[in-house]
């Protein structure tokens, strides 16, 4: 009897819970479990009240950043997704670059833009929307100053992108 069709779901399942991170719980898990469970950061940044921050994008296709603190004890503080509306709320004209990833973690790099006629480059990163929409956000910086421009978000159908319909937030 072939039992892909008990099995697969399962893994389906646990492979899932390590792309989020469930099971990682405040208070208890470390900096190594928080590492086993998500692979490694992609950035990593030391804060100025002993804590360490991590970045964990689940990118091109995927629609999550996830943002892990681990306190000074070495214990995980937080995780948090940080594409959504309330974060790029926070990303504001004259922000530097660094302040940006701070914030969001790395854009896609394939997706970077630079507009020469404008001397602007574009971030970008995909996320799910509020009503459960594929979407962009996008960050727009003077080339010369290396400073937040704008901002804009779109949904991936209002851009004529593929990826139509609803995302599995």
């Amino acid at each position: 009897m072939n039992r892909w069709p008990v099995i697969f779901p399962a893994l389906l399942l646990a492979a899932c819970g390590a792309y989020l991170g469930y099971g990682l719980k405040p208070g208890e898990a470390n900096m190594e479990n928080v590492i086993h469970a998500l692979g490694q950061p992609a950035m990593r940044w030391q804060n100025a009240d002993g804590s360490v921050q991590l970045a964990f994008p689940r990118g091109p296709m995927g629609i999550h950043t996830y943002m892990v603190i681990i306190g000074e004890d070495g214990k995980l503080r937080q995780i948090e997704n940080v594409l959504d509306e309330k974060n790029f709320a926070r990303i504001q004209r004259g922000m530097t670059k660094d302040e940006v990833l701070h914030i969001l973690g790395p854009p896609y790099p394939n997706w970077t833009v630079y507009f020469e006629r404008r001397d602007e480059l574009v971030w970008e990163w995909r996320y799910c929307d509020a009503w459960s929409e594929p979407a962009r956000f996008n960050v727009l910086f003077d080339n010369a100053t290396g400073l937040v421009r704008n901002t804009m978000s779109l949904t991936e159908s209002q851009r004529g992108l593929c990826g139509r319909g609803r995302c599995a937030c």
